[in-house]
């Protein structure tokens, strides 16, 4: 399957590392690998993780990370997963 980043995510994502930067540039660098390892075996296993809370299309899923959300959504008729945001519990 071929994942694709959303916008939205790419930006909340960058505000996450910019924060995580100012205390520990390793740090962000750690953290953004990480993640995108956990990302790329979506493509193994799309429906991993459980259902997302915010919306009744099983389709869309939420991956929990270190106290983030990562909401994506599993097209299997476009053999595509798209990762559509992330965000702190207690920011949303």
């Amino acid at each position: 399957m071929i994942i694709v980043r959303k916008k939205e995510y790419l930006d909340s994502l960058k505000n996450i590392l910019s924060y995580i930067s100012k205390d520990s540039k390793n740090r962000a660098l750690d953290f953004r690998s990480q993640i995108d390892n956990k990302i790329n075996n979506l493509a193994n296993f799309p429906y991993k993780f459980r259902p997302s809370v915010h919306t009744e299309n099983e389709n869309v899923r939420d991956m929990i990370f270190k106290g983030y959300t990562i909401i994506y959504l599993v097209e299997i008729e476009n053999n595509r997963i798209s990762i559509l945001d992330i965000f702190k519990w207690i920011d949303k």
